[in-house]
């Protein structure tokens, strides 16, 4: 028997990413990066959210909006593998699977409950692009989230591949001061997929409103020019 379910966003969230290329492969990786969680309007009820300040982190569930499969595919090719081995998408966090739901868990920094469209939750360390649907949001309970002697698999050989960078001051001051330590937190952490990290190339990412366009090779990544969008 065949079963479809319809499910609606019940918020949407607001960071500095406007394209995927740079957005951090998983949560937490880069605290400086916020969010900004606006409800749609039938969910903004500041009862919803009682108690929720007492928690340190959330859950959230996402739509990868612009990932949506055309076909199902079993397996996947995750970028930190190189680009040719694959995994089962089930044993992967590809955006390319049959719902395109995404899974966060991003730190709580405050619920504002008087400000224009309140409440509105801030949130940091996300991955997730600008405008993103938002399906459902849960406390993170480290009694039941948290397992210390959780396997890794194949990301324990992937997890420490970080990028030396070269960011000029007279670059690096174009940017506005509370956005500096997370962009180069981003660039550190590589965003070109790992079957051309040994390709000479430049590329160029948009972040908190600037274009900023670098030069990569191996494991070196240098800045060549800020420019604001």
């Amino acid at each position: 028997m065949s079963e479809e379910l319809l499910i609606k966003p019940i918020a949407h969230i607001y960071t500095d990413f406007t394209e995927k290329f740079g957005i951090p492969r998983q949560s937490g990786l880069i605290d400086e990066l916020k969010g900004r969680i606006v409800f749609e309007p039938q969910y903004r009820r500041a009862e919803a959210l009682k108690e929720l300040d007492g928690f340190s982190h959330i859950w959230l569930i996402w739509h990868f909006s612009q990932a949506d499969a055309k076909e199902f595919s079993p397996t996947v090719r995750p970028p930190r593998l190189g680009g040719n081995r694959r995994v089962g998408v089930f044993a992967s966090r590809s955006p390319f699977r049959p719902n395109s739901l995404g899974l966060s868990c991003v730190k709580l920094e405050g619920i504002d409950y008087e400000g224009e469209n309140a409440p509105v939750i801030y949130v940091s360390g996300i991955d997730i692009l600008n405008g993103t649907p938002i399906f459902d949001i849960k406390p993170y309970i480290p009694v039941a989230d948290l397992k210390a002697d959780a396997a890794e698999g194949y990301t324990a050989d992937t997890k420490n591949y970080f990028a030396d960078v070269d960011f000029p001051d007279s670059l690096l001051s174009k940017i506005p001061e509370n956005k500096r330590s997370a962009l180069i937190k981003i660039l550190k952490n590589d965003p070109r997929p790992s079957y051309k990290a040994d390709e000479a190339q430049r590329y160029g990412l948009s972040f908190a409103g600037f274009n900023i366009v670098f030069d990569a090779d191996g494991k070196k990544i240098k800045v060549k020019s800020v420019e604001k969008i």
